[in-house]
């Protein structure tokens, strides 16, 4: 006679900044683990959680979560509403210092106290990183589903909030554009990201962009890309009689003298009015008007981490979640949830956390823009300016691009950053 299972108990956190989905993740584990007769117990404020447990600030039972989610009165008794919401019912972290002995000591403490048979961490890069170390010191069986507007977690075609901050910033292009053609001015748009430029080329597409700007493709401004910007619109104000124009630009795009600028659209709308005065100074019909063009800067800012996540979120989050508790039961631990060809996978975190840290320690994108991707190629088919690059100078053939899919058995000791394949989901 076989040995009966024993029901498990497992944790759950959200770590680094939030994002639409998080409670999509949340929901789902706690369901499909409930149907199990598994115990999910929440922990709050990411790794900050196991320490008050310590400090006597939180109770076990405090923390276990229900299948609903809310314990509501009346007729809305029961109502499941938690794939509807934004943000994190469990509270997050992006700050703080797991490397000081005594936190880190109070955190694996915290977990031991709990008595988790598994911890699901649903995190970016960053704080996927930190948890990792944690778990190995400690040796916890863990997995990590990724979330991130920036989308630009490695092995992973998707990250959960990224569909939903496309969206975000795709409406605010719309409604900027029509601002912007009322009173005929160059409306710069800055976008989230981090190092990378992915939620600044598919919104920019989608919203209609003529000029769109992402660290891959143009690290920094300068002088010769101001230029090729300024006497692209004036050839588009004079052959096309388009007296407005709208440019995107991601926070990862650095400043004239390579620095990090976190107001990167008022600097770029700063050089496009100076620039253009320059322009019609010289004479030539093509930049006559030049000195009429009016520049204004919009920073989007934490609106693109907001909204209720889109149904592509929801479904992304449920079949993470649902992938997440699987691998438990299966005991198949230390594994990163990926989407992948329209499949959800995992991938060993002794693979993917090599390349993680290589990038962080190069400063480098762990999922950077691929430059010759055929999102990069659509933006540049329908004319949209990419830093001066035209047409002809990209390879239209989809076999030009090999993509590196390393799975379980790929070589760690040469990590490279170029691993995170385009979806063809916009």
């Amino acid at each position: 006679m076989s040995k009966e299972k024993k029901n498990k108990r497992i944790g759950i956190l959200t770590s680094g900044g939030d994002c639409p989905g998080l409670n999509a993740i949340i929901r789902a584990v706690v369901k499909y683990a409930t149907l199990k007769g598994w115990e999910v117990y929440g922990i709050p404020r990411s790794t900050d959680g196991f320490i008050d447990i310590v400090h006597g600030k939180l109770q076990t039972e405090e923390l276990k979560l229900k299948e609903n989610g809310y314990d509501i009165p009346g007729v809305l008794q029961g109502l499941d509403v938690l794939h509807f919401l934004s943000g994190s019912v469990l509270g997050s972290l992006n700050k703080g210092n797991p490397n000081d002995p005594q936190v880190s000591q109070d955190i694996l403490e915290g977990y031991q106290r709990l008595g988790l048979d598994a911890l699901i961490a649903i995190g970016g890069d960053g704080s996927s990183e930190i948890i990792y170390n944690l778990a190995k010191k400690g040796k916890w069986n863990l997995v990590v589903i990724p979330k991130t507007i920036d989308n630009d977690v490695a092995f992973t075609e998707r990250s959960v909030g990224f569909d939903t901050a496309c969206n975000t910033a795709t409406q605010a292009l719309y409604d900027l554009t029509f601002t912007a053609a009322s009173h005929e001015r160059v409306m710069v748009v800055q976008m989230m990201g981090r190092d990378a430029g992915h939620l600044a080329l598919h919104s920019g597409i989608a919203g209609g962009a003529d000029a769109i700007l992402v660290p891959e493709l143009t690290p920094k401004l300068d002088e010769q890309l101001i230029d090729k910007l300024c006497k692209y619109i004036a050839k588009m104000r004079l052959s096309r009689r388009r007296k407005f124009a709208l440019i995107v630009i991601a926070e990862g795009v650095k400043d004239l003298h390579g620095q990090k600028d976190n107001y990167i659209a008022e600097t770029l709308a700063k050089l496009i009015n100076e620039y253009s005065h320059k322009l019609c100074q010289k004479g030539d019909r093509l930049f006559a008007d030049m000195d009429n063009i009016d520049t204004r800067a919009a920073i989007l800012g934490h609106l693109q981490r907001c909204g209720a996540p889109t149904s592509f979120d929801r479904i992304l989050a449920t079949v993470f979640g649902i992938k997440a508790v699987s691998l438990i039961e299966q005991e198949r631990f230390n594994r990163l949830v990926v989407w992948q060809n329209g499949n959800v996978d995992s991938k060993n975190l002794d693979q993917v956390m090599p390349l993680i840290k290589w990038c962080h320690q190069e400063d480098m994108c762990p999922a950077p823009l691929d430059p010759d991707g055929f999102m990069v190629r659509t933006a540049l088919s329908l004319g949209i300016f990419l830093g001066g690059l035209e047409p002809h100078q990209r390879h239209f053939s989809d076999q030009q691009r090999t993509y590196s899919n390393a799975g379980d058995n790929s070589n760690t000791n040469n990590p490279s950053p170029n691993l995170h394949q385009e979806s063809s989901v916009v």
